[in-house]
C-alpha cells in the first residue's frame, strides 16, 4: 500500500520562502514520476511542478517558473518542492502524487495515490 504524506505547509509573508515536503511509504519509490498539484478554493487542482524516477528531469508550470524547484532523494523516499519569491496568488493546498501512467505529465488522471495536502498561505 502506497501512502504519501505531506509537510511544510504554513503561513508566510509575499516574498519569503518554504520547503514542503512529500514523504512516500511502501516499495518503488524511486521507479516512479513524482508530481505536486495545488488547489485553491473554489478552484481546480492544478499542475506546479514533476519530477522523473531518477530526479534527472524536471518539469515546473509557467506560473511557478524562475520560483519554484523540484527534488527528490530516493534513498528517504522523499520528493520536496523549494517554493521563493511566493505570491499570494500561491495560497492553496499542496499535494504529492504519484505518477502511474504516461500522457502529458500534468494531468490529473496520470496521479494516483494522492496525500491529504499541506497549505500554504501566502499573506500580501
Amino acid at each position: 500500500q502506497v501512502q504519501l504524506v505531506e509537510s511544510g505547509g504554513g503561513l508566510v509573508q509575499a516574498g519569503g520562502s518554504l520547503r514542503l515536503s512529500c514523504a512516500a511509504s511502501g516499495r518503488a519509490f524511486s521507479s516512479y514520476d513524482m508530481g505536486w498539484f495545488r488547489q485553491a478554493p473554489g478552484e481546480d487542482r492544478d499542475f506546479v511542478a514533476r519530477i522523473n524516477w531518477s530526479g534527472s528531469m524536471t518539469y515546473v508550470a509557467n506560473s511557478v517558473k524562475g520560483r519554484f524547484t523540484i527534488s527528490r532523494d530516493n534513498a528517504k523516499n522523499t520528493v520536496y518542492l523549494q517554493m521563493n519569491s511566493l505570491k499570494p496568488e500561491d495560497t492553496a493546498v499542496y499535494y504529492c502524487a504519484r505518477r502511474i501512467r504516461d500522457g502529458s505529465g500534468s494531468s490529473l488522471g496520470e496521479y494516483a495515490y494522492w496525500g491529504q495536502g499541506t497549505q500554504v498561505t501566502v499573506s500580501s
